[in-house]
């Protein structure tokens, strides 16, 4: 099935703002009709976001998790680590390096699940899904300014938190349906060693 009835093609485009982390775009766009509009949106370097295994016992997983302050909604929320990709920094390298700087703990293996694509509307955005297990614990490195608190739940809590509303972060639930699916057995993991 085409697309083309569908697609915008870029006219111009103009930087808005450029941050350390947000680059704000305003680009003129000719519509699938003739017609032009205008469309603001975030370019974003990607993000990787893991869900670390601790164990598994009957049929569901211990899980490690944070509790992190986002200033934009003035909110505590409960998240899988995850953080931005340096430049030109390979996707598995960046799972690897967020696990050990947030958590502490480095996994033996890895498994890398799929993409998201959070918000779609106004940001160029992608998050890689890993799976990590055999865990071993070390050292946090927080980044400059960085703040959370890392804990264990179960694969149970965090479906419950999911169910009522307690979490809402859209990665966390991504991760959520991804736990439900592998762990029962319709959805697979391809697992893929590395030293610690």
């Amino acid at each position: 099935m085409s697309d083309e009835h569908l697609r915008e093609l870029r006219l111009s485009s103009e930087h808005l703002f450029k941050g350390r982390l947000l680059d704000a775009r305003r680009d003129t766009v000719r519509l699938p009709d003739g017609g032009t509009a205008t469309r603001e949106y975030i370019v974003h370097p990607g993000a990787v976001m893991v869900v670390p295994i601790l164990s598994e016992h009957a049929g569901q997983w211990d899980l490690v998790m944070e509790r992190q302050f986002r200033y934009p909604i003035g909110q505590v929320m409960i998240e899988f680590p995850a953080g931005k990709r340096d430049a030109l920094e390979d996707m598995w390298a960046c799972a690897q390096r967020e696990l050990k700087e947030e958590t502490g703990y480095s996994a033996r293996q890895w498994a890398r699940a799929g993409v998201l694509h959070p918000v779609i509307a106004y940001s160029t955005e992608v998050i890689e899904v890993w799976f990590a297990r055999e865990l071993t614990r070390g050292e946090r490195h927080l980044d400059e300014g960085e703040f959370l608190d890392v804990f264990e739940a179960s694969s149970s809590d965090l479906l419950g938190w999911c169910a009522n509303g307690t979490v809402t972060d859209a990665k966390t639930l991504t991760a959520a349906l991804w736990i439900q699916m592998v762990l029962s057995g319709q959805w697979s993991l391809s697992w893929q060693a590395t030293s610690v």
